[in-house]
């Protein structure tokens, strides 16, 4: 069974491949627009793995003493790729996301499990398409590899995580939103923990904007700090971070071999929140005002 995909802009930049679902974090509620910033369409290229074609390639390397394995990686990897592209790859032991890929117009930044470190060229060709064109076939058999390797996943050591915690924002408060919600919808059954997001720079016009996510690894909200603005209104933050807490309710189905992170009870307990309607539609009519234009 392949894990889970998610392409996390409409133009295709960011792509990752998580494990299972009682073992992933769950990156949900995010818009996006269908072009990059500059109003043009993502570049559709062919799905065959793109051969080296001539030199001129550049490795990024950023720190000293890399592993060897990393950088024997990288160096394969670069070699499939497209013609005057970088490439930034680090191995890590994520325990949920096993292929993480930013891509850009000068090149790709990769993060992958160190499972992918010793790999046949067949596998090496899948991931190279996964990369550049975040082909679906490569995807499965990436896919296929995870599946068959997870018990390397299982035996490792899980590293307690320091998270800073921030409830209270400027014209919104998190905790008191979420303990109203808890105590509405779920009869205070719910356990979780919420924050805002990191601060980033609101000035920048963004190309997609995830609103919020949920993480089944250590049940945390994360609400984006783009909501805590004067004008977005509290019934629509009260809607995303519902939508969050019901992440936490709801489990994930497959569904005609594919996950299906909204089921059909899930969808429908989302449209018992009372303002749903009325969030719904402040949405549509300010999406553009979220992602900064």
């Amino acid at each position: 069974m392949p894990p889970n995909q998610r392409d996390t802009s409409g133009g295709g930049d960011e792509s990752v491949l998580d494990l299972e679902p009682e073992m992933k974090a769950d990156r949900s509620r995010q818009l996006a627009l269908p072009f990059a910033a500059d109003g043009a369409p993502p570049p559709q290229g062919s799905r065959r793995a793109v051969r080296r074609e001539s030199p001129g390639r550049r490795v990024r390397v950023d720190e000293f003493g890399r592993p060897v394995d990393e950088e024997r990686l990288e160096e394969a990897l670069l070699g499939l790729l497209p013609s005057g592209k970088a490439l930034s790859l680090k191995l890590t032991d994520n325990r949920y996301s096993m292929v993480a890929v930013r891509r850009a117009p000068r090149g790709y930044n990769v993060r992958i499990h160190r499972m992918f470190a010793e790999v046949d060229p067949r596998l090496l060709r899948a991931i190279a398409r996964y990369v550049v064109h975040n082909d679906r076939r490569a995807s499965i058999q990436l896919g296929d590899y995870i599946e068959k390797n997870k018990h390397i996943i299982r035996h490792q050591p899980c590293r307690p995580r320091k998270l800073a915690l921030r409830t209270a924002g400027q014209h919104h408060d998190l905790r008191t939103i979420y303990d109203r919600l808890n105590a509405e919808y779920f009869a205070g059954g719910l356990s979780a923990t919420i924050t805002w997001g990191p601060n980033l720079d609101r000035r920048r016009r963004r190309r997609s904007i995830k609103m919020g996510s949920f993480s089944v690894e250590d049940r945390i909200i994360r609400i984006h700090p783009a909501l805590d603005q004067p004008d977005v209104p509290a019934y629509f933050v009260e809607w995303i971070v519902f939508h969050e807490m019901l992440h936490g309710k709801h489990e994930v189905l497959r569904i005609g071999g594919r996950r299906c992170f909204h089921t059909p009870a899930f969808l429908a307990e989302e449209r018992t929140y009372s303002e749903y309607e009325r969030a719904s539609a402040w949405e549509k009519r300010n999406i553009d005002r979220l992602l900064g234009t």
